[in-house]
């Protein structure tokens, strides 16, 4: 992994869209003694996002960009992140697909976590096709984001059991409450590459 730095930690930039609650869980894991990893900046694109009160709370700067000019937008972003030097991309429900351009210029430095067992349930309402499928199982992957939509090397996953009486909600939230604890996981596994 390309992710030792000459410095005692990795400096991490998280992207967020919604509540941020993965971002809460990994800036408490940046927090932790063994934590590789600093987080410091947050971007998100959507100026409402929840998660972007974290920053506040934490004193951690954070950014919105817009995203209605992709090209220029993440020219700016990568500025940015050039500028702050960061080492490592954490995308936490993060709604907005990056560009080919823009993955390489982070090759292998950038990580997504998606609610799904990946390769199974690409892109949206994985939970809504997981209950419909009859699928016993669902959980969440951490992987390295590449040019073809949650494609990239798998880090690790967790399963979920799914029962008769679950909905796309409670199904939602078991997942959720796993990703919390799986993203700061899939961090040391890279690390430790």
């Amino acid at each position: 992994m390309a992710l030792s730095t000459g410095t005692k930690y990795i400096n991490t930039a998280v992207f967020i869209s919604g509540t941020g609650s993965n971002l809460k869980s990994l800036i408490k894991f940046s927090k932790l003694k063994k934590s590789p990893i600093f987080i410091k900046l947050i971007i998100s694109n959507n100026p409402k996002s929840k998660g972007l009160t974290f920053g506040k709370i934490y004193k951690i700067r954070r950014k919105t960009f817009n995203f209605n000019k992709q090209t220029k937008t993440e020219k700016e972003i990568l500025e940015l992140l050039k500028k702050k030097k960061i080492d490592l991309i954490c995308l936490a429900g993060f709604m907005k697909i990056l560009s080919k351009n823009f993955i390489q210029n982070f090759k292998g430095q950038i990580l997504n976590i998606h609610p799904s067992l990946l390769p199974k349930y690409k892109g949206l309402n994985t939970h809504e096709r997981a209950i419909k499928n009859k699928d016993s199982y669902s959980g969440c992957t951490v992987h390295f984001v590449t040019p073809k939509l949650d494609s990239g090397k798998i880090v690790i996953q967790k399963k979920v059991k799914i029962y008769k009486k679950d909905t796309p909600r409670t199904l939602a939230n078991k997942v959720l409450a796993e990703e919390h604890k799986l993203y700061p996981e899939a961090i040391l596994k890279i690390i430790s590459l």
